[in-house]
């Protein structure tokens, strides 16, 4: 009996010690409090801040609670009432983005040390303010992140989105207390930030042929390049000045030398062998070859040998430099093929005159230089982890795509890093079952994203900026479908980038994720369920086929039939791996919880579930 009332006893001291909530990323520090902060739809919204950023970030709030109907009375009043200050003296754990929120049975009480600290307040703060609900449960929050660099990367090379379209991903990514927008400029598919003294970048370079999809046709004679779009000076002056209002900052990104085929179309006497280029609509231009290396069909590259290269690449950087006050501007440095390069006579000359023993000397020769123009307007190199090959630039910051190895290395040469691996942390990869998902070449769900670890052993983390996810868009041509690949996928990031790694926990996030689901669904914002469906494994076991299936939701049971039962609730519960016979059939599989179906229905033919054998399970 004694043991019994001990253990109800830890039950509710843990309860109170970290509580429940649906806050995400999760708070360092969550604490309940018996009491509940109770309102109608009147607040009084009490602030003495001076300082003019802290003070948009308020205004944005008075925005927020304005449009849920709730009535901002002017008049003073010591109940029902959000207080919101500047610590006088600062607190040394929150640093600058850090914030600490107190809700009382009269006041919720937010303070932090920056206007940072205090707009990442506000976004719990409205999280608190869930749908229709008046009352707030009483707790005591200490919130700060784990990183500097809590970063989405947005592509709108491969499909061009509107200033208010990228204004509404911004406005997502903030709510989620992400801090830096990586914006991809430039790419073989076009060029839209405008150079104003580089006119044909914009005059030709973001335009292309109308294509439906990707890997289509080449653009046919005489056909007119009617599809893309740019940027403006203004229209990006605009959008910085949007992020920046949000907390968010933007690293622009210009990729060279590789993926330059928009540049070049412009421009094609920077190339090697400086023939005409057209804007690629998504045609098929590469030969990849499985290994990490491939083959281009059309030069896509810039002439590492041709001063007039680095001319160009001055005027481009110098405006760049000059409409995105952020410390970081992204060089690129991906993919770009060596193989005109290596045939061509000119540079073979120029690599033996300075020395250059190879080719990947050659690009860190260009990735030096280039370095240098961007320091001589003030910023900061930061590139992909290509930029290591061949001797990395004095200065330069390493975003780690191709797994964490790259960041590794950068690390341990003690240079600044961002790890953005492909296993965690890229957004075009499938989410879910194929049969009911967009095909691409590679799966990545939500439960293999949670387990990302910005960190690895071994490295001192001092040098790791911090994290971030990549949103390629060959295949996402509107906005509501970015926000599809992105979310609930960037819940994960953001939790890796800004909750202790201590309080890393499935079960409860998974539980948290689903309260977004309504809350995305209120707002009538397109999401990913596929965490929801059955994960289908098949393998053959002692010449048998076999099927497993999976699901990662708490409780949740999955129901499937193989005899063409039909609805598949009335089919078997799954228990354990089961054989699959021979016929004609389709299996079909759902999720249900408490009774009720959560996942989509996926019906799968015998003839695919053969194709799927020897394939590896998601990894949990």
């Amino acid at each position: 009996m004694k043991t019994n009332f001990l253990i109800i006893l830890l039950v509710l001291f843990l309860n109170q010690m970290y509580g429940q909530h649906n806050i995400i990323p999760t708070p360092v520090s969550y604490t309940t409090t018996e009491t509940s902060f109770t309102f109608q739809n009147e607040l009084y919204l009490n602030s003495k801040i001076k300082d003019s950023e802290a003070t948009a970030y308020f205004n944005l709030l008075r925005e927020f609670l304005s449009a849920k109907g709730i009535k901002l009375i002017e008049k003073k009043s010591k109940k029902n009432c959000i207080k919101i200050s500047l610590n006088k003296k600062a607190d040394a754990q929150l640093r600058d983005e850090g914030y600490t929120l107190e809700v009382t049975k009269d006041n919720i009480i937010l303070s932090a040390n920056k206007a940072s600290g205090i707009f990442n307040g506000i976004q719990t703060l409205k999280q608190l303010f869930s749908l229709d609900k008046k009352e707030i449960s009483g707790c005591k929050i200490t919130d700060y992140p784990r990183f500097k660099w809590r970063g989405l990367m947005l592509d709108v090379s491969r499909h061009f989105f509107t200033v208010d379209e990228v204004k509404t991903y911004i406005d997502k990514m903030s709510e989620y207390k992400f801090n830096v927008l990586h914006w991809h400029l430039t790419d073989d598919n076009g060029w839209r930030i405008e150079i104003k003294s580089l006119p044909k970048l914009t005059e030709v370079g973001a335009w292309r042929v109308k294509r439906i999809g990707w890997n289509g046709k080449a653009p046919q004679p005489n056909e007119k390049a009617t599809d893309g779009g740019f940027y403006t000076h203004e229209q990006i002056k605009d959008i910085v000045k949007y992020a920046q209002d949000r907390n968010i900052t933007i690293v622009p990104e210009i990729d060279v030398p590789g993926h330059s085929l928009a540049a070049l179309a412009a421009y094609p006497e920077l190339s090697v062998k400086k023939e005409p280029k057209y804007v690629s609509p998504g045609n098929r231009f590469s030969e990849w070859y499985g290994d990490g290396t491939f083959k281009m069909l059309i030069e896509n590259t810039l002439n590492p040998t041709d001063e007039k290269v680095y001319d160009f690449i001055d005027k481009v950087f110098t405006e760049v430099a000059q409409l995105f006050p952020g410390k970081y501007i992204h060089m690129g440095g991906d993919e770009a093929y060596h193989g005109y390069w290596e045939e061509n006579t000119a540079i073979q000359k120029f690599m033996k005159k300075h020395k250059i023993k190879d080719t990947h000397e050659l690009q860190s020769y260009f990735v030096q230089r280039v370095e240098k123009i961007i320091a001589s307007k003030g910023k900061k190199t930061i590139g992909w982890d290509e930029i290591l090959e061949g001797g990395l630039a004095k200065g330069a910051a390493v975003m780690s795509w191709r797994g964490m190895k790259g960041g590794i290395e950068a690390a341990k040469l003690k240079h600044e890093v961002v790890m953005s691996p492909t296993t965690f942390a890229y957004f075009d990869y499938m989410q879910g079952d194929e049969t009911v998902e967009n095909k691409i070449y590679a799966k990545l769900n939500l439960e293999k994203t949670y387990t990302f670890e910005p960190v690895p052993d071994g490295i001192d983390s001092k040098y790791i900026l911090g994290g971030q996810a990549n949103l390629w868009t060959e295949h996402i041509a509107t906005m509501p479908f970015a926000f599809y690949m992105t979310y609930p996928r960037a819940f994960a990031i953001s939790e890796a980038v800004w909750s202790p790694k201590a309080n890393k926990n499935w079960d409860d996030f998974i539980k948290r994720t689903q309260t977004h689901f309504n809350w995305f669904d209120a707002n009538n914002t397109n999401i990913s369920k596929a965490v929801l469906d059955p994960i289908v494994h098949v393998y053959k076991e002692n010449n048998k086929l076999m099927c497993e299936l999976k699901n990662s939701i708490p409780n949740a049971t999955i129901q499937y039939s193989i005899d063409n039962t039909y609805p598949v609730q009335f089919g078997t519960k799954y228990t354990e791996a089961f054989e699959i016979p021979e016929g004609n059939f389709k299996l079909r599989t759902q999720t249900f919880e408490n009774g009720k179906s959560i996942g989509r229905l996926l019906i799968i033919d015998r003839t695919v579930l053969e194709k799927r054998v020897g394939e590896k399970p998601f990894s949990f």
